[in-house]
């Protein structure tokens, strides 16, 4: 039995002005997110973040520099690095980010002047602000952005070794609120400083994977042209077409073979339901889905390294 694909222009791949459209859209929430966390419930409570805004809230309570501006000069020069490694679309979509954070942080701080919410519970003022700070974190780096600082590293990182985000940004994290305590001189709050890490570092990898989730579909139809078809336009996404026989019934059978985002099953189920209610249907979960339209392939760059060099003494013999 030999698979048979069906033909289609791009399989996977979404038109690249709506899926950039989509990810700005997305990217602007997340800094809205990161801002409404870092101004109401981590800096009028000198609670200690990670990253960029970490050192940015420690410039603040030292120095009393504007934690707008510094997080904006910091993020620049760090750009000027992540450029070579993860390319100008990368960081476009990032500078973009941290200039929409900038802004909205001093509004927020604007708005806020003088008043403290949750005045005297820090450790709700923790959870909340990691809850906003780790979902800002977890939908820009699923766009392709970052939020700068740490999130920049972990993305460097992930780019060559298939490791955890969170648990890059948190080790990175951590030596920021560690530092924190030579201006706070406050152990209590460089404590709040690590519970606010381990639980940003939880909404991250949330947020990621949710987003990242994947789905196989084996669908067993006799109108596999007309639903093949449907797939390709409307989700969109490849197919392949598989010969196949009952052992029952000695019926030869047609069956879909599909991969996509598990946000959009409910789609392909209603694809299915409209051609053909009838159809046999299997869903199931995967580990991993790498290739066109879904995650790069990721190998450690020792590897890669030590394979190249190896085909370049082939080439030499």
């Amino acid at each position: 039995m030999k698979p048979m694909t069906i033909p289609v222009r791009e399989p996977g791949v979404r038109p690249i002005r709506q899926r950039g459209w989509s990810d700005m859209a997305l990217i602007t929430l997340a800094m809205i997110m990161g801002s409404v966390g870092l101004g109401i419930f981590l800096l009028p409570h000198h609670i200690t973040m990670g990253g960029i805004g970490g050192i940015s809230s420690i410039l603040y309570w030292g120095f009393g520099l504007s934690p707008s501006v510094s997080y904006l000069v910091l993020n620049v020069l760090l750009l000027t690095v992540a450029l070579k490694i993860l390319g100008w679309r990368f960081c476009l979509k990032t500078i973009y980010a941290v200039i929409v954070f900038s802004v909205c942080l001093f509004g927020v701080q604007h708005l806020m002047h003088g008043y403290v919410l949750l005045q005297g519970q820090p450790f709700m003022d923790t959870v909340i602000g990691a809850f906003f700070i780790g979902s800002s974190s977890g939908l820009s780096l699923s766009c392709n952005a970052s939020t700068g600082g740490s999130d920049t590293i972990a993305a460097m990182v992930n780019k060559y070794y298939d490791v955890s985000l969170g648990h890059v940004i948190f080790c990175c994290d951590l030596v920021i609120v560690t530092s924190s305590y030579l201006v706070l001189r406050d152990w209590n709050q460089v404590i709040y400083g690590y519970v606010f890490l381990f639980i940003t570092a939880l909404f991250v990898d949330q947020v990621v994977n949710t987003r990242r989730k994947s789905v196989q579909f084996m669908i067993i139809t006799d109108r596999y042209e007309e639903l093949g078809e449907a797939i390709n336009d409307e989700i969109p996404r490849g197919c392949t077409l598989i010969d196949g026989k009952g052992f029952y019934s000695g019926r030869e059978v047609k069956m879909l073979f599909v991969i996509a985002r598990q946000r959009e099953s409910s789609k392909i189920f209603r694809l299915i339901d409209d051609i053909d209610p009838h159809a046999f249907v299997s869903q199931s979960a995967v580990v991993g889905v790498y290739g066109l339209g879904f995650e790069p392939f990721k190998t450690r760059l020792k590897s890669k390294t030590r394979l190249k060099s190896k085909r370049n003494s082939n080439n030499k013999v």
